[in-house]
């Protein structure tokens, strides 16, 4: 027995622009990072420093990082539904 696929496949007009959406957040992401692993080569005892509430700035970074890239991934996924959708809505009013 043969599955048809459980949505209709078209092309998508915004891959070009969601793809360079993309690199630029990964690049925005890659130089914060860079950050991270910039103190933690040439300045390790920085690492140790208390920051918030006694919690080290290595931890406070690190957590940073990962709750950035969720928020980046969120805010990629609305951009680029919003797009997705004046893209579409536009190819309808034709």
């Amino acid at each position: 027995m043969l599955h048809e696929p459980a949505a209709a496949e078209e092309k998508d007009g915004a891959s070009e622009w969601k793809a360079k959406l993309g690199i630029k957040l990964f690049w925005l992401y890659s130089v914060i990072y860079m950050g991270f692993v910039g103190i933690a080569v040439f300045a390790p005892d920085k690492m140790k420093t208390p920051v918030l509430a006694g919690t080290n700035l290595a931890i406070i970074y690190g957590m940073g990082l990962i709750i950035f890239a969720i928020l980046l991934g969120l805010v990629y996924n609305h951009v680029c539904t919003k797009k997705e959708n004046e893209m579409n809505n536009a190819k309808e009013a034709k």
